[in-house]
């Protein structure tokens, strides 16, 4: 609706994972280079945490990205709520394996021959399982296992477990305490600042395409960080709302009213 109003060309605050928009603050560059060290140095495994909305799917697709440009084939796990044999299904079907039958064995006898097939030719593995916290006890005791899967010098398959901080406490339990311990890499994401907040508007403003007609004032900036306590999906969605409100005001300038209207709808107050 408000694209030509803005000369934007396309939606800058849109809340899909998508890697382009990324905006790496000193948190976000940390925790992006933690996975990709933890991949590339074949340390098996990596754990990522952040709040609801923190940016953790946004990041791990744009690591995703990264790892094709670096011989390392992945594969992603979106659904947590999966059985065991559930899991290693899906793990086949991403990685592009044939799939016959419903026997856990044989799945895991068909990943070990792919992951050993791809090192002789020198490719790594990764895995990347999102929203982690939501595993059973029985599918992180699989992820586990999978961790056997090595040759005497280096782990066939790196495993990002990704998740919400529930995934720290779940870790925690004594039933899991020899998957914790296999854990190497850690980081958890913190929210943005205000000044990160200001930069993070601009940055998602100018991949949209932004010729800087349109701004977001410091009173603005100030409301939205106020809503959104410096988390990525909040700042999208009372950014989106705020450009709504300032294209119905006729203003390229979006200021405090302007914010304070997204809010009340986000809120249901209008």
């Amino acid at each position: 609706m408000y694209l030509n109003f803005y000369n934007l060309k396309e939606f800058p605050f849109n809340i899909t994972p998508d890697p382009r928009f990324i905006y790496f603050t000193s948190h976000h560059k940390e925790a992006y280079d933690h996975v990709m060290y933890g991949i590339l140095s074949r340390k098996g495994f990596i754990e990522l945490t952040g709040e609801v909305g923190s940016g953790k799917t946004t990041l791990c697709r744009a690591a995703l990205a990264a790892l094709a440009k670096e011989n390392v084939e992945t594969a992603l796990i979106l659904n947590p709520s999966l059985t065991e044999t559930q899991l290693l299904r899906a793990i086949l079907n991403d990685f592009g394996l044939d799939v016959r039958g419903r026997d856990r064995l044989a799945y895991i006898e068909t990943l070990n021959a792919f992951l050993l097939k791809r090192n002789r030719e020198g490719t790594n593995v990764a895995l990347f399982i999102d929203e982690a916290q939501d595993l059973s006890s029985q599918v992180m005791e699989q992820i586990r296992l999978l961790s056997n899967l090595e040759t005497d010098q280096n782990k066939l398959i790196q495993m990002v477990i990704c998740g919400q901080p529930e995934l720290k406490e779940r870790l925690a339990r004594p039933e899991l305490r020899q998957l914790r311990q296999r854990i190497t890499v850690r980081y958890h994401i913190e929210p943005l600042s205000r000044e990160e907040t200001a930069m993070y508007i601009k940055h998602r403003l100018w991949v949209a395409g932004s010729d800087g007609s349109v701004s977001f004032d410091a009173s603005a900036v100030q409301q939205v960080y106020r809503f959104s306590k410096g988390c990525p999906r909040m700042i999208n969605a009372v950014c989106d709302n705020a450009l709504l409100a300032g294209y119905v005001a006729g203003s390229r300038r979006i200021d405090g009213r302007c914010v304070k209207r997204a809010v009340q709808q986000l809120e249901g107050n209008t």
